[in-house]
């Protein structure tokens, strides 16, 4: 006769956050779920509904075990916020590059400006990508750059009135550079100062087009003056 089999008991569910405490694997779980967005200390105790002193103890447990790190948030100084180690913090939370532990840059950004106000006064006309391949190609700089930074940086030169912003016109010192594309300049010559640098329609202007060199008004006025 078959003798009944012994039942087995149910196999533990394994805790939260892998082997730790329930409590803390609960936290480390809340903070995850975050990403890269971190979450702000008050919201975390919130949602795990925590008491506070064993709320306090889970985030020092889990930050003493290199789990998490607490992350400075660029508009809310004084707030603490939490994000799991294997994820690096939004650029809402850190700024972006102009900023280091939630901070300006300054130190950056200035040195920044600089070499491209060298890199302009060099080649005379020059654009964001200009400036970024010379840039990247000298090894000029030592952190990451992109040309959205760059293009950035010049715009904050431009209102600084460091350089001026034209469009190219394809002739004399804009030769090089594709007719209607920004560029950048010190000085306002005679042929930076062409209307056809500023105007919107210069990528419709040919010569006996509708629009044309020919019959701008604009052009003919620079002309004679």
């Amino acid at each position: 006769m078959d003798l009944p089999q012994k039942r087995k008991n149910p196999e533990p569910k394994p805790k939260p956050g892998g082997g730790l405490a329930e409590s803390d694997g609960m936290v480390l779980d809340a903070i995850k779920s975050k990403k890269e967005m971190a979450i702000l200390k008050r919201d975390l105790k919130e949602e795990t509904k925590l008491p506070e002193s064993i709320f306090n103890k889970c985030l020092k447990n889990l930050q003493a075990l290199g789990l998490i790190k607490e992350v400075p948030h660029v508009q809310f100084k004084t707030k603490k916020y939490y994000i799991a180690a294997e994820f690096n913090p939004s650029e809402e939370i850190t700024g972006g590059s102009w900023y280091s532990k939630g901070e300006l840059d300054q130190d950056f950004i200035n040195g920044l400006k600089d070499l491209c106000l060298r890199i302009i006064r060099k080649l005379k006309v020059a654009t964001a990508d200009g400036v970024m391949d010379i840039i990247k190609n000298k090894g000029l700089l030592k952190t990451d750059c992109t040309t959205q930074q760059i293009s950035e940086i010049l715009r904050y030169m431009v209102l600084d009135n460091k350089i001026i912003e034209v469009k190219s016109t394809g002739l004399g010192e804009y030769h090089s550079i594709p007719i209607g594309n920004l560029c950048y300049s010190l000085e306002t010559g005679a042929m930076m100062s062409i209307p056809c640098g500023v105007c919107p329609k210069i990528r419709e202007c040919t010569p006996g087009g509708l629009i044309s060199p020919t019959t701008c008004v604009y052009y003919t006025k620079w002309l004679d003056f």
